[in-house]
């Protein structure tokens, strides 16, 4: 694209790809090629497990305390379960609550009506369909647009990892069963003749 994205919208459960992606953007700076743009780095989680977000708009570096049971009770509610993580890296120097802040960034909220709302949305615009955890992170562009946190113009790159299981299905693929499973207890010696017999 020749150039440093305005914003970037992920949604997040360790926010490891969201630090990844702020560390490219300083790393392209530092190749003096693309500019000295900072893009803005947008995170969202599925309500109710709201850990970073709530701990970031406390503007609380530190994780707010959260219960094994609490937690447990909120990723058993979300549509989203990959955005469940009682402790990412948010606190450490260079975590999530870092990179927000000289972003300039924020954090936002999807429900799971949110999800499944853009899950239809997106097939019918796009002809697409995303998973529920790749929604959040379109929610949270949808309520950036409505609040005027990014522009028409803005060149926004948006993090949909996941999808085309319906268009899949819908297709008749069939996916394809292991040529071999083994058990963490089977000895390598017979590891090692059962991995050879599958090439002969």
């Amino acid at each position: 694209i020749g150039r440093i994205p305005d914003a970037y919208f992920q949604a997040v459960g360790s926010g490891t790809g969201a630090i990844a992606a702020w560390e490219n953007n300083m790393r392209l700076i530092d190749d003096g090629r693309f500019g000295t743009h900072k893009m803005k780095l947008f995170v969202s989680q599925n309500a109710p497990f709201t850990l970073m977000n709530d701990s970031f708009k406390a503007d609380s570096r530190e994780l707010l305390p959260i219960t094994p049971d609490e937690s447990r009770k909120a990723s058993e509610v979300i549509l989203a379960k990959v955005l469940s993580n009682r402790k990412p890296p948010y606190s450490l120097a260079g975590g999530l609550y870092d990179v927000l802040k000289a972003s300039g960034g924020d954090m936002y909220l999807a429900n799971n009506n949110d999800i499944m709302s853009w899950m239809m949305r997106f097939r019918n615009l796009e002809g697409y369909d995303l998973l529920p955890a790749a929604c959040v992170a379109v929610t949270a562009l949808a309520k950036a647009v409505e609040e005027g946190k990014v522009g028409k113009d803005d060149m926004i790159m948006l993090n949909c990892t996941g999808g085309g299981t319906l268009a899949a299905m819908s297709k008749g693929y069939v996916f394809k069963e292991s040529d071999l499973e083994l058990d963490p207890s089977t000895p390598s010696a017979e590891v090692i003749a059962k991995v050879k017999a599958l090439f002969k």
